[in-house]
């Protein structure tokens, strides 16, 4: 529960500080890149200069003699500054070949120009004339904000690029990424402390479960029980209390119950002290009765009365069988109830609960037009659908298909109910006991645990309706079968 705990609280913190890192990070960069493509806007504004400057055959923006391209030339109206790293092309210039440069720091503090080749003109040829800025990648890899400016004589192309956007937020993604790991393991430090000091009391109620597991309460007299959760740990305005005080009250019970547990099994001795007693005198009766009209056979009256006092001891023996005989039957459970029941409803609304406790299983019924009825207990039936729904439940995977359905054997006069799962199946060895109390499965189909009674109460309620049940297994395929007496 610790690491688990502390794991959740640790990865909340992780998803919630890189969502806070990645909206910083996009903010950052938007911001970035809407400056940027502010100022590639205000370079585009001088497109219609630039265009006329090349048409005349002179390189805007470096210095040089007109007509040489890699020359100094001020142009009209004296000289014009470029960021270094700007980029300028011109596309369908008349009388002009398409060419583009990106303007570099030259020697003496001049502008210098490191010509484009032919693609990235290509590239840059196929961004549309929307006024809106595009991102473009030129030679090396170099990423660039363009806007293109179509005008009369021809296309003007201005960029910037985005190196230092993106060295930026590098930068900061880099340090976020570090800051999340920092505080991920801190937070895992804190956690761990934290809640291993807040568990600190659920460890001591469950010290005091186990050391009360360990009495020996199966049989015999047992003492009363001197562990018990202290009062602090009771609290109920807190989950630990809530558990402590459940204890409490559980550990309360266990003692009142083995209390009585050993009350009953003092009574059931003495009463079967006292039956003993109670048919020893009548059986010596009989027999020294039995041995005196033996004994006088012409003895007219004494064998009447010998034979009367034999049947007043066998009345009296009669009597105490009988209520022998009741008291088994009430300690078996009350007698089942008799009535119409309707199947298809029990196994519409025992498919249904499955469904919502397992909507991983994919399950199906498969139910004739008319209705399927039986006469017996509904309540009791209704306990056995369910324990079958449930076993296909538990002891499967999930995406495991389970098939419910009844149908009537109009010809024998039978109601047939099968519960059918195509999961890893149930071994050989224990099919043959499936039924027998306490029988329980391998690890496969045993993933939620249980005390391997839900088949032999299936089989007793079944066999207290006149019915039978049986198991059929294979891998990738368990039955369940019910045969009732039709209703």
């Amino acid at each position: 529960m610790t690491a688990r705990i502390v794991l959740s609280a640790v990865l909340l913190v992780v998803v919630v500080a890189a969502a806070i890192a990645a909206a910083t990070a996009l903010g950052v960069r938007g911001y970035l890149l809407d400056r940027l493509e502010g100022e590639v806007q205000r370079s585009a504004q001088r497109a219609p200069a630039d265009l006329t400057l090349y048409e005349q055959g002179v390189v805007p923006g470096l210095a040089g003699s007109p007509g040489d391209r890699g020359g100094p030339d001020d142009g009209p109206g004296g000289p014009r500054i470029q960021d270094l790293g700007s980029l300028t092309a011109f596309i369908g210039v008349t009388g002009q070949e398409d060419f583009g440069w990106i303007l570099t720091e030259g020697q003496a503090g001049q502008g210098g120009a490191e010509l484009l080749g032919t693609g990235t003109v290509v590239r840059l040829s196929e961004v549309p004339a929307d006024g809106r800025a595009h991102r473009v990648e030129v030679e090396d890899g170099d990423s660039y904000l363009v806007v293109v400016t179509s005008l009369p004589g021809g296309t003007v192309i201005s960029g910037l690029p985005t190196d230092d956007v993106d060295d930026v937020v590098s930068t900061i993604v880099t340090w976020e990424v570090a800051l999340v790991a920092i505080g991920a393991v801190v937070a895992l430090g804190v956690g761990l402390v934290v809640v291993r000091r807040q568990l600190r009391p659920l460890r001591k109620v469950a010290a005091t479960a186990h050391a009360v597991a360990a009495l020996p309460l199966d049989t015999g007299d047992v003492e009363d029980l001197q562990d018990r959760v202290p009062a602090h740990l009771r609290d109920g305005t807190t989950e630990v209390g809530q558990v402590g005080a459940a204890l409490h009250t559980l550990l309360s019970h266990v003692e009142s119950s083995l209390r009585a547990r050993h009350r009953s099994e003092q009574q059931v001795r003495q009463f079967v002290a006292d039956a003993s007693h109670e048919l020893r005198t009548p059986l010596a009766t009989v027999v020294g009765y039995t041995e005196l009209a033996r004994r006088r056979p012409d003895d007219v009256e004494t064998v009447r009365t010998a034979l009367a006092r034999v049947a007043d001891e066998s009345t009296r023996m009669t009597s105490l069988v009988e209520d022998l005989l009741l008291l088994a039957r009430l300690d078996a459970g009350r007698p089942l109830a008799t009535g119409v029941v309707d199947l298809t409803r029990l196994l519409l609304e025992v498919t249904r609960d499955a469904q919502v406790l397992a909507p991983s299983h994919r399950w199906r019924l498969e139910l004739p037009d008319e209705a399927v009825e039986v006469h017996g207990d509904e309540e009791r039936l209704r306990q056995v659908l369910s324990n079958l729904v449930t076993n296909a439940r538990k002891h499967t995977p999930p995406g495991t298909t389970v098939t419910v359905g009844a149908h009537a054997d109009h010809e024998h006069d039978r109601t047939v109910v099968t519960v059918q799962d195509d999961g890893p199946g149930v071994s050989p060895e224990l099919t043959a006991h499936a039924f027998e109390r306490f029988a329980r499965g391998d690890s496969s189909r045993n993933r939620e645990g249980g005390a391997g009674l839900g088949l032999s109460i299936v089989q007793a309620i079944v066999s207290a309706h006149g019915g039978s049940v049986s198991l059929c297994s294979e891998p990738g395929r368990t039955v369940v079968s019910i045969d009732l007496p039709a209703g």
